[in-house]
C-alpha cells in the first residue's frame, strides 16, 4: 500500500453517507495518536468553563478516580466509532452515555460545547502535527458523525458544518473560559494522570510540555503560568517532528483502536460497554436527579 492510498479511498467515498466508516479510517489508520491527544485535549478544554469544571469537581470522579474515568470516556466513544451506530455495542454505549448525562442538570448550552470541541480540536491539532493535513472529506465526514452523535444525546441546536462548529466553539469560550477553584483541581489531577503513564522522574517535564501545547486562554483560565517562549518552540516544534517521521513510515495495515492504546488500564481482564462509566446516587456528588428505577 502506498502512503496516500488510503486517503485515495477515503476521497472516493461520501462523506454524508459513509460519514462513519470515513471517520473510522481517519481515527484508526491514519492518525491514531494523533486523533488520541486531540480529544484529550479537547475533553481537557471543557474544564475551563467554570459550569462543566466546577460540576466535574463536585462527582469526584476526576479527582478520586482518574484513571478509571479517563478509560470509560475512551472505550465508549470508541466503541461507537469502531462499531458503527446501528451495532450493539454502539446502542449500548450510547445508552450509557445518556444515562450518566442525564443524571445532571447539564445546560444544553454545555453539551454542545463538548460536542463543538470533539470536530474541532483533532482537525486543528492534525492540521498543526499530524503527518499530513485532514482532507475536506475527513473533516466533513467528522462534522456528520458528531451530528450524528449529537441527535443521539438528545442535544439541540446542533451546528450544521465545520465552520458552525468552529464559530460555536471560539464564541463559547471567549464568553464563558473563566477561573473556578474546582475545575482547576480538575485540571491537575488530569495533567497528574497524563505524567504518570511515564516513569516518575519525568514527570516535571511531562507537565510542562502538556502545558506548552495549550493556548493562552486555557492557560490563564485554569491560571497556570505560561511556559517560557522558547520552551513552547521547542516543544511544539518536537511534536511536529514527530508529524514529519510518520510521514516517512509505511501506512498502517491494522487498525488502531482506543481501547488498544496503552494508558488504558483499568481492564486488564477485558470489561462490558454495559458496566462502564458511573452510576449517579440522587442528592450525591452533583446528581440531583432521581430516577424511577
Amino acid at each position: 500500500m502506498r502512503r496516500f492510498e488510503r486517503l485515495e479511498r477515503i476521497r472516493r467515498m461520501d462523506p454524508y453517507r459513509e460519514a462513519t466508516e470515513i471517520y473510522r479510517l481517519s481515527v484508526a489508520y491514519e492518525f491514531p495518536w494523533d486523533f488520541t491527544r486531540a480529544l484529550e485535549l479537547a475533553l481537557y478544554r471543557t474544564y475551563a468553563v467554570p459550569r462543566i469544571g466546577r460540576l466535574l469537581a463536585e462527582t469526584a470522579e476526576l479527582t478520586d478516580r482518574s484513571q478509571k474515568r479517563y478509560d470509560d470516556t475512551s472505550l465508549l466513544l470508541d466503541a461507537v466509532v469502531e462499531h458503527g451506530f446501528g451495532s450493539t455495542r454502539g446502542r449500548t454505549a450510547i445508552r450509557r452515555i445518556n444515562r450518566m448525562h442525564h443524571a445532571y442538570d447539564i445546560p444544553d448550552d454545555d453539551m454542545r460545547y463538548v460536542l463543538c470541541t470533539f470536530v474541532v480540536m483533532p482537525k486543528r491539532w492534525i492540521d498543526s502535527y499530524g503527518w499530513r493535513r485532514l482532507s475536506r472529506h475527513e473533516t466533513v465526514a467528522s462534522t456528520v458523525h458528531y451530528r450524528t452523535l449529537g441527535r443521539y444525546m438528545g442535544i439541540k441546536d446542533i451546528p450544521g458544518s465545520y465552520e458552525e462548529f468552529e464559530s460555536c466553539l471560539d464564541a463559547y469560550e471567549e464568553a464563558h473560559f473563566d477561573w473556578d477553584e474546582g475545575a482547576r483541581q480538575v485540571s491537575d489531577a488530569t495533567l497528574d494522570l497524563m505524567t504518570s503513564w511515564y516513569p516518575r522522574p519525568l514527570a516535571p517535564v511531562l507537565r510542562t510540555a502538556t502545558l506548552a501545547l495549550l493556548d493562552d486562554p486555557l492557560l490563564r483560565a485554569f491560571r497556570y503560568t505560561p511556559p517560557s517562549a522558547a520552551t513552547r518552540a521547542w516543544v511544539r516544534r518536537a511534536v511536529r517532528l514527530r508529524g514529519r517521521a510518520v510521514r516517512l513510515l509505511p501506512p498502517r495495515r491494522a487498525p488502531h483502536f482506543a481501547r488498544q492504546n496503552r494508558e488504558i488500564k483499568s481492564y486488564p481482564n477485558g470489561y462490558r460497554l454495559a458496566d462502564l462509566g458511573t452510576e449517579p446516587v440522587p442528592g450525591l456528588r452533583g446528581c440531583p436527579v432521581r430516577h424511577p428505577d
